[in-house]
């Protein structure tokens, strides 16, 4: 069974700093390509970032520059650590795999990220 967790979520200040983990399990982490995307109340769910299977990384416009994401293949895990944050950050942030091998997706069930101005 596939499992994809996120943690890390909470309620941080305008200009401060968070950092997201997603721990999976049950799948090859190493070929899949990982992304974050979060949704906020009465909006689509959006990308934020991904990275590849072979590292490259991609990120939304309103985020460059402040988050990273990362993965490490060896704990089967992606991060997201998230600076200079802004109240238009706030969302629930979702993990994201999908296989290199036949494109299946799995989700991870969110974790809260509240800014406060």
């Amino acid at each position: 069974q596939v499992q994809l967790v996120e943690s890390g979520g909470g309620l941080v200040q305008a200009g401060g700093s968070l950092r997201l983990s997603c721990a999976t399990s049950g799948l090859i982490f190493s070929i899949n390509h990982m992304g974050w995307y979060r949704q906020a109340p009465g909006r689509q769910r959006e990308l934020v970032a991904r990275i590849i299977v072979g590292g490259t990384t991609d990120y939304a416009d309103s985020v460059k520059g402040r988050f990273t994401i990362s993965r490490d293949n060896a704990k089967n895990t992606v991060y997201l650590q998230m600076n200079s944050l802004k109240p238009e950050d706030t969302a629930v942030y979702y993990c994201n795999a999908r296989s290199l091998l036949d494109g299946t997706l799995y989700w991870g069930q969110g974790t809260q990220v509240t800014v406060s101005s």
